[in-house]
């Protein structure tokens, strides 16, 4: 490792497993100084295991749990410089038969808090005239999927908030970015029907699904200077080549 993020700042939420813990844990090995979050109580003992500064469990939908969080980032950190917003659900259902509810909890978790995130960083990071925004989108986000109609309006949406903020905070220091994975052998995606899992990797040019860690070192790459310095409303697709846009 370089320690090319040594000194800087972070916050990883999803950070107990999957894309979220790969990312804490490369940008420990990168020398920052790394807050994880998580709705998993696992948290706690990730945080241990890696070494983080702090683990604290979240939830992202709270609003004054995510400004509190932040406030105390600044507070007792002095700054952030790096927030990575890798949190989500993922759920299927055929469009037809998906509840109101259904919709609600995906877009609230996969879109609402998001927004609720960035808001909260961008604060402090305008304040002191420089950060990086990471946010975990999907390529399904990008193409659509069947059965998650909900999931991918909500990437879909994280996909242009990311660059809609970007174009607000570019001129003031501050680097807004999108990652936009194929599908990933994570816990989120254990849970998906096996059979979309067979089809979907007999789509991949690769043939397979990707890795926490193949999606980590694009999260480096995008919080670091100068690797990330003309990186702004980009969407970074490391997605076994299901998207090529």
């Amino acid at each position: 490792m370089t320690g090319i993020l040594r000194g800087r700042r972070a916050l990883v939420t999803g950070a107990a497993s999957g894309i979220g813990r790969a990312i804490a844990s490369a940008y420990l090995a990168e020398g920052a100084t790394v807050t994880l979050a998580d709705r998993d109580h696992r948290v706690t003992a990730v945080t241990d295991e890696v070494g983080a500064r702090r683990g604290v469990i979240l939830d992202a939908t709270s609003e004054p749990e995510v400004d509190a969080l932040v406030a105390r980032m600044v507070d007792e950190d002095g700054g952030l410089d790096i927030l990575v917003c890798s949190h989500g659900i993922l759920t299927q259902s055929p469009t037809v038969d998906m509840s109101t509810e259904m919709w609600r909890e995906t877009i609230d978790i996969d879109l609402t808090s998001v927004f609720l995130c960035n808001r909260a960083a961008l604060r402090p990071m305008l304040a002191q005239g420089a950060g990086r925004i990471i946010n975990v989108a999907s390529q399904l986000g990008i193409k659509g999927g069947v059965s998650l109609a909900h999931y991918a309006a909500a990437k879909a949406g994280v996909i242009a908030m990311t660059k809609s903020i970007s174009l607000e905070t570019a001129g003031r220091g501050v680097l807004v970015n999108a990652i936009a994975p194929g599908p990933i052998e994570t816990p989120m995606v254990e849970g998906i029907d096996d059979g979309w899992k067979r089809d979907k990797r007999a789509e991949l040019p690769l043939g397979r699904f990707g890795r926490p860690e193949e999606i980590a070192p694009a999260a480096v790459l995008l919080a670091s200077d100068p690797g990330g310095n003309l990186f702004f409303g980009q969407v970074l697709g490391p997605n076994s080549g299901d998207v090529m846009p």
